[in-house]
């Protein structure tokens, strides 16, 4: 890659480009566990939509793969470097501009998603999608992915709030897709076609996200159940209440052991499930949770816990913010995703726990029980090859069981690597050729994040 490096030092100047390998190499991988960085390949950190425009224009003269990131907080390998592909990453493109009056911000793809929130809070507004890597993912990748985190069930997805883009597609052509005005319906919809495209038709330099009036501070219920079938009966009496919970998360009884494993968070030993709810509801946080904790009584809770001020919410939720780390201590893992339809959740976990039981992989089943969303993690030694193979394979089984259940491969993930070979399983041959067929349109050459996806 020195002629690469050579044309692009002519094109750009010395800055952008990262010459220590060993600093390269943390830039060629994502969070993704199998995640290595290839030998040949060059790192570009972009200073400007300029130098995306450069790095395209080059890269698609000379057929060289481009690979688009940011904070490289992926699970999947969407973020990963190819051999002999050039990495661009966009985290200094950190633009920030807030239009109250709109209710809009124009963003840099660099922005960290908390740096936003923060940003509109300060004026009264709220940008709700909430990944639970908040603190360290970025926009970009969020619209990369279609993040969508643990408040879908009320907000959405980034989707619900991306309204226009700023886009280089190769060849360093600019485009423009969406609108700044509240309503637009001039041409196709191709700021729905890139969220959720995994950098694999252009890189995106700017951002108009809507903003919402910023809600009260949470009040939070924790409940426990004794059955899976309780659980998901008091999920979907609260999504029918007329105030929908701001957050509504699912545990299942692995998911709970390893958090009491590392801590007390108050969850009582051997419950088969917990669910936590709240509300942000402006004036009425109070009387929701109250409602909320009558409902997971009704459905068949053993246990509730309600909290009467943001401090107590926080405490309640302080196990759900620890299962990550619960999980990352158990060692290998792979942490994935998957979405069914909300009354087929315990269906879902049980299937789960049969693969579990039956191929001896340690699963556990957690997530966004409000919309459907769980995240299994799948365990392996580290120093395991043949087990690390066998998570795969039930992995498989478990996203053909999600398949089965009417659900889909992922929900917020993306497909990136790691799903790659079970994308056909849900979109069939003749969807994947359509879908090929989009991305040629805008990517002729096949230069962007190539082997990713498809």
């Amino acid at each position: 890659m020195r002629a690469v490096a050579d044309r692009l030092r002519l094109r750009l100047g010395d800055a952008p480009l990262v010459r220590d390998r060993e600093i390269a190499a943390t830039y060629a991988v994502d969070a993704s566990f199998w995640a290595r960085p290839p030998v040949d390949f060059t790192v570009v950190r972009a200073r400007d939509e300029a130098d995306v425009v450069a790095v395209l224009d080059e890269a698609q003269a000379h057929g060289i793969p481009v690979v688009p990131q940011g904070a490289r907080t992926a699970l999947t390998g969407a973020a990963c470097a190819t051999e002999g592909s050039i990495v661009l990453n966009v985290e200094d493109l950190r633009g920030l501009d807030i239009d109250p009056v709109e209710g809009h911000a124009r963003v840099g793809p660099g922005i960290v998603t908390a740096e936003l929130k923060a940003a509109a809070a300060q004026v009264g507004l709220h940008y709700p999608p909430d990944p639970a890597s908040v603190d360290s993912c970025t926009i970009g990748g969020n619209v990369a992915t279609n993040a969508g985190g643990l408040c879908c069930i009320k907000y959405g997805v980034t989707a619900d709030y991306v309204t226009s883009l700023e886009v280089v597609l190769p060849g360093g052509q600019r485009m423009r897709t969406g609108k700044r005005t509240a309503k637009g319906v001039a041409g196709y919809d191709l700021t729905g076609l890139v969220v959720g495209s995994e950098g694999t038709i252009g890189v995106v330099t700017s951002v108009l996200v809507r903003l919402v009036p910023a809600p009260d501070p949470a009040l939070t219920a924790l409940a426990t159940f004794d059955s899976l079938d309780a659980a998901v009966r008091g999920v979907l009496a609260l999504r029918e209440d007329r105030h929908r919970p701001a957050l509504l998360e699912f545990l299942d009884r692995a998911s709970i052991a390893a958090i009491q494993a590392v801590g007390d968070f108050g969850f009582p030993t051997g419950c088969e499930a917990a669910l936590l709810v709240q509300s942000d509801r402006a004036g009425h946080a109070a009387e929701d949770v109250d409602r909320y904790a009558a409902t997971l009584a009704a459905a068949g809770a053993t246990e509730i816990a309600v909290a009467d001020n943001p401090s107590e919410a926080d405490l309640l939720m302080r196990g759900r913010r620890m299962l990550n780390n619960a999980l990352e201590a158990k060692g290998g893992r792979l942490a994935e995703d998957a979405c069914v339809p909300v009354a087929r959740l315990a269906d879902f976990v049980r299937l789960g726990q049969d693969i579990s039981a039956r191929t001896g992989v340690e699963i556990t089943l957690s997530g966004h029980g409000g919309d459907g969303n769980l995240h299994p993690s799948l365990f392996f030694d580290r120093e395991d090859v043949d087990g690390w193979h066998r998570a795969e394979a039930a992995l498989a089984e478990l996203l053909r069981a999600a398949l089965d259940l009417g659900g889909t491969i992922t929900g917020e993930h993306g497909i990136g690597v790691q799903k790659r070979p079970y994308l056909v399983w849900e979109l069939g041959e003749p969807e994947l050729a359509r879908q090929r067929a989009v991305k040629a349109l805008f990517d002729p050459r096949g230069i962007m994040n190539p082997g990713k996806v498809f």
